[in-house]
């Protein structure tokens, strides 16, 4: 947008710019030609009486104080020609011979067009033919300063147009960026209102809509947590007395039943909790180190998880929050493919970018996006039935944004699934 308002603007500007000068260089040269046709004929008016007045001798050495650059007295008939063929030297002579009178028969003729040349001749009053040889040359209607101003002029406009443009768009550029970086929760960045009466009114009705949407958020991870917890009580005591029965298929059922209920009720407070994420305060942590540690710990209780690449030195992350995330893909993908492969780097510009993968069964492309919301479940192995609930990759992906990040999903090339978290 901002450089199409740009354009717009310079091309008006441009536009107005150009149909000034060329105002102004036709007025130029009107008032240029007018002067110097003036000129002329005064000036060869005067020079014929001149020459008609001195003796026939000294007539020659006269001629060279009477030329000028563009035209000048041979003494003779000159040479014949056509009849003038442009409106300029049809002028000329007309005024030439308005000027000096009938008395001394004036005659013009073309001589040439390429240059053009053309001659007029008189008859002085002793009867000796006098030739005026005219040579036309461009009229400089403008000084040669002028095109240097111009330049600045534009120059200056362009900067001027650039700055303003700019100052113009930079709210629509923050605000955007802020709605980019808009949390879950009410601690996403706030617009500066000040400004203009516009921006400030955008800023102040995007800080309201982003209190509004967080709140709304807030309100149903509050219903949703307090409806989860006070599930576990009853589930509680519904297994408490399903175990007080008989052994029995039915006994076995009813606490599969209540496991289930126990592992959702679970992942809903974790859901639920997942979305102030963002409230850890971030440290400064050597990631390889971290990563190692991760890996340890699965290695320790017997988990097929390795980590096949690292970077070294230290980044500011949010460790709980970002170690609950890893955690959550990494018990994924040892349940849909067995095993796990973590590793970590940094890409072109300096995010650390950290992969847990597998080979698992991977997930339809079309369903790639839906499977990060709460709840959605794919048919096949990634079912109930295998304990899934819906939620470990959503809350994955919220926890993601609430730290400041972002969660993509993509099938690896011979099977399986590779779940990419980058960080700033």
């Amino acid at each position: 947008m901002a450089t199409r308002i740009y354009l717009i603007i310079f091309a008006g500007l441009m536009l107005a710019q150009g149909l000034s000068f060329a105002v102004m260089f036709h007025e130029r040269y009107e008032s240029a030609t007018t002067v110097m046709l003036n000129t002329v004929e005064h000036e060869v008016a005067t020079s014929v009486a001149v020459l008609d007045r001195l003796p026939a001798a000294e007539r020659a050495d006269w001629l060279g104080r009477l030329q000028r650059d563009n035209y000048r007295f041979l003494l003779g008939h000159g040479q014949r020609g056509t009849p003038l063929i442009s409106g300029r030297s049809r002028e000329v002579a007309r005024r030439i011979e308005n000027e000096v009178g009938p008395d001394y028969q004036v005659q013009a003729d073309t001589i040439s067009m390429h240059p053009e040349l053309y001659q007029l001749h008189f008859r002085l009053h002793d009867g000796a033919p006098l030739t005026l040889e005219i040579t036309p040359r461009g009229v400089p209607p403008i000084a040669q300063w002028l095109p240097v101003v111009l330049a600045l002029q534009l120059a200056l406009l362009l900067v001027c147009t650039w700055l303003a443009v700019r100052l113009a768009a930079r709210p629509l550029a923050q605000l955007a960026q802020a709605a980019e970086a808009m949390l879950p929760t009410a601690e996403g960045p706030r617009m500066n209102e000040a400004g203009p009466t516009e921006v400030a009114q955008a800023a102040i009705a995007f800080n309201t809509m982003q209190e509004r949407i967080a709140r709304h958020l807030k309100e149903r991870l509050h219903i949703l947590a307090s409806i989860s917890h006070d599930l576990q009580t009853p589930i509680t005591r519904m297994r408490l007395r399903a175990e007080s029965l008989e052994e029995g298929e039915e006994r076995q059922k009813i606490l599969g039943d209540l496991h289930e209920m126990e592992h959702l009720v679970r992942e809903g407070v974790a859901y639920a909790r997942s979305a102030h994420g963002g409230a850890e305060a971030p440290v400064r942590m050597d990631v390889k180190a971290f990563l190692e540690s991760l890996v340890f710990d699965y290695q320790d209780i017997g988990k097929p998880v390795t980590l096949t690449q690292s970077v070294s030195g230290a980044s500011m992350v949010r460790q709980q929050a970002l170690r609950r995330v890893l955690g959550n893909l990494i018990d994924n993908a040892i349940k849909y493919g067995g095993a796990a492969e973590v590793s970590a780097w940094r890409n072109d510009e300096g995010a650390l970018c950290m992969a847990v993968c597998d080979r698992g069964p991977g997930i339809p492309e079309d369903q790639l996006e839906q499977v990060l919301q709460p709840f959605y479940r794919l048919e096949g192995s990634r079912n109930r039935g295998t304990g899934g609930a819906g939620l470990g990759l959503a809350i994955a992906m919220q926890l993601t944004r609430a730290i400041g990040g972002g969660l993509e999903l993509s099938n690896r090339p011979g099977g399986g699934l590779a779940a990419m978290i980058t960080l700033p």
